[in-house]
């Protein structure tokens, strides 16, 4: 039963936030009066599954997280833990420094998550080892070599883009970092597809936007509101 198993959130906002341009962390820019950050935070924080919070964050960072957490009315354990140089390694990191079932990890800059697919992300956890959620494509998607020629066309019905949360048992996936901790993955899903596990994949909604670029702040800004 999934109500027996311990869950851990892991919020990353230990990125570069190069592409946001702005020479700031996007998780601390201000969104109706809120830090991007906030909005994650208290997503998890009023979840009825999870258990404790974990923010990977910069050294540099370290000041700002701990006010902008001290401003919200946190009720559940909730710690800070430093990030690496990549993403796979900050997870890593993180996921060192817990001893739940289940860790749900999630982008930061994520702030319109849904407690529906919160929920339903960790009680799939009860039929996957890994669960994520995506959103079907909206466009077509070619495959090219490295030379920019298409070699495929991939079923749109069947192309996904993924998001975050994803959710995995924390066992498996601390030993897949470690075993294939010198192969470059861009989300942990990856991880367990190399050795042969099922994921999950669980149809969110467009809302649930990455906010990457500055011009993405009046998006979300709008979805918040």
């Amino acid at each position: 039963m999934i109500e027996n198993k311990t869950v851990t959130a892991i919020i990353l906002v230990a990125g570069n936030s190069t592409r946001f341009g702005q020479n700031r962390n996007k998780n601390f820019e201000l969104v109706n009066g809120k830090s991007i950050l906030s909005y994650s935070i208290n997503a998890f924080n009023k979840n009825n599954y999870v258990d404790n919070i974990i923010v990977v964050i910069k050294q540099d960072d370290k000041e700002t997280v701990e006010q902008i957490i001290d401003k919200e009315n946190i009720t559940k354990k909730i710690n800070i833990v430093l990030g690496g140089n990549s993403r796979q390694e900050s997870v890593y990191n993180a996921i060192k420094n817990t001893i739940s079932d289940i860790v749900i990890i999630h982008d930061g800059a994520r702030p319109a998550i849904k407690q529906e697919y919160i929920n339903n992300a960790i009680e799939e956890m009860s039929n996957f080892k890994g669960v994520t959620i995506g959103v079907k494509s909206k466009d077509t998607i070619k495959i090219t070599d490295d030379n920019g020629i298409v070699i495929n066309t991939t079923k749109r019905s069947n192309t996904w883009v993924i998001q975050t949360p994803q959710c995995f048992n924390r066992e498996i996936l601390l030993n897949l970092h470690e075993k294939y901790k010198d192969t470059e993955v861009t989300d942990d899903c990856m991880l367990l597809e190399k050795d042969d596990y099922k994921i999950k994949i669980i149809e969110g909604d467009y809302t649930n936007i990455k906010v990457t670029t500055y011009e993405d702040i009046n998006i979300i800004r709008e979805f918040l509101a």
